[in-house]
């Protein structure tokens, strides 16, 4: 015990602090993309011209998850033919290559798909930057980390788009996508940077022996498919997937309605309500900073329980208790609480899956976590057309029952030293 403490304070070297500045910004990247949409959503409609339901239910949620889909069917591949530190580089330039298209305001459909090629690029990057990350030393403070500066991606862009959107009459709402081109620029130049020793394709066979001396008794080489095979064979990876699926169904429905349901039901003013969004972007970027280090002393199994036992409670408050101040507060209190299930699972994850599959384990288990976070708020957006907007309240308290159930069914970690 005591040498696994010790084994967390070593010092990282300064080409790993860099590789994880790189992840972090990464994350921050995808963030900025993924916090936008909010507030630049009215400015599209009206450019456009196009129905708010064909707008999130067909180009935003569902374009993003092709991306998803079509990066954990690849990614299989991709992992076994070319290095880290290209996978990065081709995640980074296809979020790039999605930026640049949108600031010149491009036709519909082009524009709608942006938000797959955005998907996709996400896809690759982060889930190859979990994997790097999982096995730095202390992995769990830095996962707490570069998942926190997602969070700040959310809570940093709307403040950026609102007031580009709203400077001009009529609104040139896509010069706000100069901002995450500018990071976008950075962000692939860092990684080059910084994985630059993962870049050439002989660094693939060098990470294959480091993963097989890590788990003895395994073959080093798996063809792409026998890769894909060896991976959905894997009970734990469709457990923890199914935890993701439920987790993410339950934050994007009640992140995506939350203004919908303050303004329409608690009668709440729309300027004031845009700013809980806001408030709940703080908390899950304090949150991931505040609860990694508790989350895995107390023991990561235990405490995400109590992290989702905590936000039921608030989530009854939220449907329960008429005052807007007490719901905002709730809502907020809500991200900060589930917050640090995101960063647990893949810590979890990491010690679950073999060392040479994780990445298009990884892979998968975003895939169908993204699916919850794409099909649920399109659910709960259909079932408001017909019965009202109050249906988010029953539906998140459900979503976040099944969280805690799928939970407990997630295999046990057996204890390993760092």
């Amino acid at each position: 015990m005591e040498s696994g403490v010790q084994a967390q304070n070593v010092p990282l070297a300064s080409e790993v602090k860099l590789k994880l500045l790189s992840c972090c910004l990464s994350f921050f990247f995808a963030g900025t993309n993924d916090g936008s949409v909010g507030a630049l959503l009215p400015y599209m409609l009206k450019f456009y011209g196009v129905s708010t339901g064909l707008v999130i239910v067909m180009y935003v949620y569902v374009a993003a998850f092709v991306g998803w889909l079509v990066a954990g069917g690849t990614n299989f591949f991709l992992a076994s033919r070319l290095s880290l530190g290209l996978n990065l580089v081709l995640g980074a330039f296809l979020q790039l290559l999605a930026h640049a298209l949108r600031v010149w305001a491009p036709p519909f459909p082009l524009f709608a798909v942006t938000f797959f090629l955005a998907g996709l690029g996400t896809a690759y990057q982060d889930s190859h930057s979990n994997t790097f990350v999982s096995r730095v030393t202390g992995a769990h403070r830095w996962l707490g980390v570069i998942h926190a500066m997602y969070g700040a991606g959310l809570l940093v862009s709307p403040f950026v788009a609102t007031p580009i959107a709203s400077s001009y009459i009529p609104s040139r709402w896509y010069h706000f996508y100069y901002f995450p081109l500018a990071v976008g620029v950075v962000n692939l130049l860092l990684v080059l940077i910084a994985f630059r020793d993962r870049l050439p394709l002989s660094s693939i066979e060098d990470e294959r022996q480091t993963a097989s001396s890590e788990q003895s008794g395994t073959r080093s080489t798996l063809s792409a498919f026998g890769e894909a095979k060896a991976t959905l064979k894997l009970k734990s990876v469709w457990l923890l997937s199914m935890f993701y699926f439920f987790y993410l169904g339950a934050a994007l429905t009640s992140g995506g309605w939350v203004v919908e349901y303050l303004v329409t039901v608690r009668h709440g003013n729309l300027t004031a309500m845009g700013f809980v969004p806001a408030g709940m972007s703080a908390g899950v970027f304090l949150g991931r900073l505040a609860l990694a280090e508790p989350t895995h002393r107390f023991g990561e199994r235990r405490m995400v329980l109590v992290y989702v036992l905590v936000a039921i409670g608030l989530q009854l408050v939220y449907w329960l208790v008429p005052n807007i101040i007490v719901n905002a507060v709730a809502v907020c209190l809500m991200s900060f609480t589930l917050s640090t299930l995101f960063p647990t699972g893949m810590s979890v994850g990491s010690k679950l899956f073999p060392k040479e599959r994780q990445s298009s384990a990884l892979g998968l288990v975003f895939v169908v976590g993204q699916a919850g976070g794409a099909l649920f708020p399109s659910l709960t957006g259909l079932l408001a057309t017909r019965v009202g907007v109050q249906v988010l309240q029953p539906v998140s308290l459900g979503l976040l029952t099944l969280t805690g159930a799928s939970w407990a069914l997630v295999p046990k970690v057996k204890h390993r030293s760092e």
